[in-house]
C-alpha cells in the first residue's frame, strides 16, 4: 500500500496510526471533513471500502478502484485556495482518473490542469431554509401531501432508536428497478459505522413505520452549514407524498436551529443547456438518450421531478474524463455503484 492511501476500515482499525508521510488518522480525516466539507458527498465519501489520497497539512481526495480504473468522488476535501497542489499532487500517481459529481469550479480547474473533458452529470439542488417556505402556486404539492399526512394522523419524529427502518429498507428494496439492490458509492450506504452529526427523521400511522429519510451533515470551518437527505424509504401502503411530509418537516426543524442550507443532492441526467466548450458532444449525447429511452433502468425523471417541487437553487455537477466516450469509466463506476 502507497503511503499516502488507505481504506477507511484500515483506518477505523488503527486510531493509534501516526500521521506521517501523508496518512492521516481517522481523527485527522474528521477534521478536515469538518473544515473544508462543504459539498454534498463530503460525508459520503467516508463509507466502507474507500481509499484517499492524503496530502499532509492540505487534504484528501476520496476515490475507489475498479478493473485498474480510478474513480474519484466528488470535491477534494480542502481549501479553495490548495485545491491545485492537491490535484497536482494526486495526478502525478493517477495519470488517468475519472472524477464524479464535482462542483463546476472544480471541473473548470481539472479541466484547465489535464485538458481533460468536462461533462455535466446532473444537478443539485440547494434550499436557502431561511428564506424557505411552502407557500405559492409550484410547491402545491407539497402542500397536499403534508395536508393529507395529518389527515391521515400520521407523525414525523426524529429518533435514534427504532431499528425498524430496516425491515422497511428491504421491502422497498424489491420495489425498485434495480431490485433487492442498495446502490453505493453516489449514494452512501444506510449503515455506517461513523453517524455523528447525522439526523434521522420517521413517519408513523398508527405507531407503523411508514417512511424515513436519514441526513448527513455538511460542514465548513469546523460547523454544520446544512444537510443534505442520503437516505430515504416509504412504504408501498402510503401513497406518494410521504417523503415530502418527512422533509417539510425536517426542513422546519433545521431553519428553527438556525442551519442555512439543504443540499438535495444530485439529480443524474438533469443538465443545463446550451453545452459548455469544456463538455464532450458524444458522452452529453448518450445521457440525452440515456434520460430518454432508459428511464426504466433508473428513475431518473422521477428524481428530477421531485426535487423539482421544493424550487430551489439548481447548480450543475460534473464527470471529468480524458476521453471523449469513458465507457470503460463509466461501467467501472456502475459496478462500484452496485447497478451491475
Amino acid at each position: 500500500m502507497e503511503k499516502a492511501e488507505v481504506t477507511m476500515l484500515d483506518i477505523a482499525n488503527d486510531e493509534s496510526s501516526i500521521h506521517g508521510g501523508g496518512l492521516f488518522t481517522f481523527a485527522e480525516r474528521i477534521d478536515y471533513l469538518k473544515n473544508f466539507g462543504k459539498h454534498s458527498m463530503a460525508f459520503s465519501a467516508l463509507q466502507p471500502f474507500m481509499q484517499y489520497f492524503d496530502l499532509e497539512d492540505v487534504g484528501y481526495i476520496a476515490y475507489r478502484k475498479q478493473w485498474g480504473t480510478v474513480v474519484c468522488l466528488g470535491d477534494p476535501i480542502c481549501a479553495p485556495q490548495d485545491r491545485e497542489q492537491l490535484i497536482s499532487a494526486f495526478l502525478q500517481k493517477y495519470k488517468n482518473p475519472v472524477f464524479i459529481q464535482v462542483t463546476e469550479p472544480v471541473a473548470q480547474l481539472l479541466h484547465e490542469l489535464t485538458g481533460f473533458y468536462a461533462t455535466q452529470f446532473g444537478k443539485e439542488t440547494l434550499i436557502d431554509l431561511q428564506r424557505w417556505t411552502t407557500s405559492g402556486k409550484k410547491k402545491q404539492v407539497i402542500r397536499t401531501a403534508v395536508n393529507h399526512a395529518q389527515k391521515e394522523n400520521i407523525v414525523v419524529k426524529e429518533s435514534y432508536g427504532d431499528t425498524g427502518y430496516r425491515k422497511l429498507s428491504e421491502n422497498w428494496l424489491q420495489t425498485r428497478k434495480c431490485k433487492g439492490r442498495e446502490i453505493i458509492f453516489l449514494i452512501r450506504p444506510m449503515e455506517m459505522d461513523y453517524k455523528e452529526g447525522t439526523r434521522r427523521f420517521f413517519a408513523y400511522q398508527n405507531d407503523e413505520m411508514i417512511g424515513f429519510v436519514f441526513f448527513d451533515p455538511i460542514y465548513e470551518n469546523g460547523n454544520i452549514v446544512g444537510y443534505v437527505p442520503n437516505i430515504s424509504r416509504a412504504s408501498e401502503k402510503f401513497p406518494q407524498g410521504i417523503f415530502y411530509t418527512l422533509m417539510a418537516h425536517a426542513f422546519e426543524v433545521f431553519k428553527e436551529e438556525g442551519v442555512p442550507y439543504v443540499y438535495l443532492g444530485l439529480s443524474p441526467l438533469a443538465m443545463d443547456y446550451p453545452v459548455k466548450n469544456h463538455e464532450s458532444s458524444p458522452l452529453r449525447w448518450m445521457q440525452e438518450m440515456t434520460l430518454k429511452y432508459a428511464n426504466f433502468l433508473y428513475n431518473f425523471k422521477g428524481i428530477d421531478f421531485t426535487k423539482s417541487r421544493f424550487r430551489g437553487e439548481e447548480e450543475p455537477t460534473y464527470a471529468v474524463h480524458k476521453r471523449a466516450i469513458p465507457a470503460k469509466e463509466f461501467v467501472c463506476m456502475f459496478k462500484i455503484c452496485n447497478v451491475i
